[in-house]
């Protein structure tokens, strides 16, 4: 049980806080972001809070989805696979980030990531008109091709090409809501939801499935 009296804290640190424009997005960058990140949250993280820590991870995508579409001779990786990846990688500099800023200032640096799946209506409206734009920029032959061959629904930018576009559903659970709770009553501070978590639909016999889809990071964390 939570001790009575602590406060719940969520930090919601954006995507482009990590990778910032302008930077070529190499881990020395992101790393460089998050040890000044970590300075300004020192007193919070070191204190008796519980604390949740949620990423964005839009530019950390586009850049994975751009070095599939460049190695031609490597898989392509659907969407919610791409999503569990940088909450891996993510995660883990945020974490030994903190941990480090934590540790040089001798406080406590309790920090776990726990990979999080956001369950979806698969009837959710947004299924319908997808709005939200992924991965690099086509052009129009580029874009015929990738509608013809893999499905995708593509939109034309007013002055850069044609990219394609993916659902953004509402979030109706975090399915590792119950472990998030428990580590946070443990007293560990906890990074969960990277990225908006990655979407994935509830089947009746109860398993789960992932779906090409981006959560808004804004409403997973206020979930």
């Amino acid at each position: 049980m939570a001790e009575r009296g602590l406060r719940t804290y969520v930090i919601a640190l954006g995507g482009n806080a990590i990778l910032r424009a302008g930077h070529k997005g190499t881990v020395e960058e992101q790393l460089h972001n998050l040890n000044q990140t970590g300075r300004q949250l020192l007193e919070l993280l070191g204190g008796r809070n519980r604390v949740v820590i949620t990423h964005g991870n839009g530019p950390q995508v586009g850049n994975l989805l751009l070095a599939l579409e460049a190695a031609k001779e490597v898989p392509s990786m659907s969407l919610d696979i791409c999503g569990g990846t940088t909450q891996g990688f993510m995660g883990y500099m945020i974490q030994q980030t903190l941990d480090n800023c934590l540790r040089e200032k001798g406080l406590a640096h309790n920090i776990t990531t726990v990979i999080s799946q956001v369950i979806v209506d698969e009837n959710d409206p947004a299924f319908g008109h997808p709005t939200k734009p992924i991965g690099p920029f086509y052009t129009l032959e580029e874009a015929m091709r990738l509608e013809r061959e893999r499905g995708w629904q593509i939109i034309k930018d007013a002055t850069r090409g044609y990219r394609r576009v993916v659902a953004s559903p509402e979030p109706l659970e975090i399915q590792q809501a119950r472990i998030i709770r428990s580590m946070l009553d443990a007293g560990e501070n906890v990074i969960a939801a990277g990225g908006g978590g990655i979407p994935v639909i509830r089947s009746p016999d109860r398993s789960l499935r992932g779906v090409e889809a981006v959560i808004d990071k804004d409403l997973a964390s206020a979930a």
